[in-house]
């Protein structure tokens, strides 16, 4: 089994970006939170809870068609047993995209009410869009504004300014950069989303990132990924996760002078088609039990 990596990545625009979240608070009514639907609990920043408090709530699982549907299922109950409402989402194809707003007026009709009650009727709900990097926050704005008017990118990082934009006429949406944690106490959760591409690659050690990204394969194989790597004929527990890399790179004409494979070309493809979901419905984490 390969080492983990140590990974620590917290730049200083996050450290003005959390202290904006924690301003601009004040000023919301909701907090509509995205985490990535392959890892529900990895990709949710543990200062938000904190940072929210009692205000109301939303958690959005994108990313969903790259996940497990019944893991997805799993989350959403894990979730919603803590009273925090869960929508499933696809922002890039706009799966769930139309159970937002409905969700958000549920959530804050007691407090609709209380507004129209005082005479202040057609209040404007203001929501805060948080989460980590490369999670489809632009994308989510973007199809509710019904224009591309927020930057969105797959690759972290993009968003550096909170901006607002005005939906379905009485709902403005705050849009913040994505934010990380200065330090993964478990070496897993930083992995994990390292794989997602939530931390950038520059800092990584690619070649070890991808033979852990193969050792999940290998305990948990696809026909996408068998059949993507043409992988048909062997039996992956036979081989260390370094050789089904090789293996990888050979399966795809990888060499180098001397017939050497490139191994690290070889973690680039691996880690790029897992990324762009071409290698199946893969949750790296489960819900706790209990």
């Amino acid at each position: 089994m390969a080492d983990k990596q140590n990974i620590q990545w917290f730049p200083g625009h996050m450290t003005k970006a959390l202290r904006k979240i924690k301003d601009n608070l004040r000023a919301v009514d909701l907090v509509a939170e995205i985490v990535d639907a392959r890892l529900p609990m990895s990709s949710r920043n543990p200062d938000i809870d904190a940072l929210v408090n009692n205000k109301p709530r939303i958690i959005i699982l994108n990313k969903s068609d790259m996940a497990n549907p019944n893991a997805t299922a799993l989350w959403v109950n894990y979730y919603e047993k803590k009273n925090i409402r869960t929508i499933v989402m696809d922002c890039k194809t706009g799966k769930g995209v139309k159970l937002f707003l409905p969700a958000v007026r549920e959530l804050m009709k007691p407090q609709i009410e209380k507004w129209e009650s005082s005479g202040m009727v057609g209040r404007v709900i203001r929501i805060m869009i948080v989460g980590i990097p490369n999670v489809g926050k632009s994308s989510l704005i973007n199809k509710l504004a019904g224009k591309n008017r927020a930057k969105a990118e797959d690759r972290p990082g993009v968003t550096r300014g909170n901006q607002w934009y005005t939906i379905d006429g009485n709902i403005e949406l705050l849009d913040t950069p994505g934010v990380l944690w200065p330090k993964f106490d478990d070496p897993e959760v930083g992995e994990k989303l390292a794989f997602t591409g939530a931390v950038k690659d520059r800092i990584l050690d690619i070649e070890l990132l991808a033979v852990r990204l193969l050792e999940v394969f290998q305990q948990c194989p696809n026909q996408y990924f068998v059949e993507r790597f043409k992988l048909q004929n062997i039996e992956l527990s036979e081989y260390t996760p370094y050789e089904l890399l090789e293996l990888v790179g050979r399966k795809r004409g990888m060499l180098v002078s001397g017939g050497e494979i490139d191994t690290l070309r070889a973690a680039n493809v691996l880690l790029d088609e897992y990324r762009g979901g071409k290698l199946g419905k893969v949750t790296l984490e489960l819900p706790p039990r209990g």
